[in-house]
């Protein structure tokens, strides 16, 4: 089957045909910039920063919650018979380092 179209059409269809493709090349162009590319690696990783930080904070504040389920009660008072414990066994602690680090300085 013959070819109906005009050269004023076929003009025209080439004309349009170049237009979508320097389009495309642009649209190329902007992806493959270095600055391009560069920001979407930023964006990327800010994602993964602020995901990984977020995944993060939930975990943190799981584990402040146990904690403090360990040495408050549901209505918030001190649970004494953990809280001497603990605190005794850092006082200790805390004694003991600076009886070595006393012993440490003067040797």
């Amino acid at each position: 089957m013959p070819d109906a179209r005009t050269p004023a059409q076929i003009e025209a269809d080439i004309a349009r045909r170049r237009q979508e493709l320097a389009v495309t090349l642009d649209e190329i162009g902007v992806r493959m910039h270095p600055s391009t590319i560069i920001g979407d690696a930023k964006a990327k990783v800010a994602s993964k920063v602020d995901h990984t930080a977020g995944r993060a904070y939930v975990a943190a504040n799981r584990v402040v919650s146990e904690v403090r389920s360990r040495f408050v009660t549901e209505d918030g008072s001190p649970r004494l018979e953990r809280i001497v414990p603990v605190a005794m066994v850092a006082v200790g602690v805390i004694g003991l380092l600076t009886v070595s680090s006393r012993r440490r300085g003067r040797g």
